[in-house]
């Protein structure tokens, strides 16, 4: 392929990912704005895939589409049936938002231009990414690894026996 058709199909999945994104704000009803936030989330994973960070591109797939996508659909269906309200949003702050628009483009543009020599690095990686992860985490940070998943742990442990309907001292 050469380099005007990955341009074009950067540009393709940038704006497929900004225009969802958009949706995703200034949609009024909840269902849409979720369903719109899929498209966000594979578009950001294909811009991962022109970075080559193939990894970070399936965990964003796996996480974000897989994991948490999925409750928010399930939890505005579900709330939906159970309740009889109507899910819009209805407050829209259209000068804040459109102020710090202008912001982030006027940040975004500056970085830019002034950045005059960056190029992306020439050397490749020796082996897989996910194997260097891999060795990585299992070597060096095998520490905060085992850490990180003590905690999960025993926030997955306190969420559970918050959400008991059973608590002691419900009579009910």
């Amino acid at each position: 392929m050469s380099n005007l058709t990955y341009t074009a199909i950067f540009y393709l999945f940038a704006a497929i990912t900004v225009f969802s994104a958009v949706y995703v704000v200034f949609s009024r009803r909840v269902i849409y704005s979720a369903f719109a936030l899929l498209f966000t989330f594979f578009g950001v994973a294909a811009l991962y895939v022109f970075l080559s960070a193939d990894f970070i591109a399936v965990t964003q797939v796996v996480v974000y589409v897989g994991g948490i996508l999925v409750l928010l659909l399930f939890g505005v269906m579900f709330t939906h049936s159970i309740m009889t309200t109507d899910l819009k949003s209805d407050v829209l702050h259209i000068i804040p938002g459109t102020l710090l628009l202008l912001a982030m483009i006027g940040t975004m543009l500056y970085t830019f231009y002034t950045t005059h020599g960056w190029m992306p690095s020439t050397t490749m990686l020796q082996g897989s990414v996910v194997e260097r992860i891999g060795f990585e985490t299992m070597s060096r940070f095998v520490l905060p690894f085992e850490m990180s998943s003590i905690l999960l742990l025993a926030a997955l442990i306190g969420a559970a026996f918050l959400a008991r309907f059973d608590k002691p001292g419900n009579n009910e």
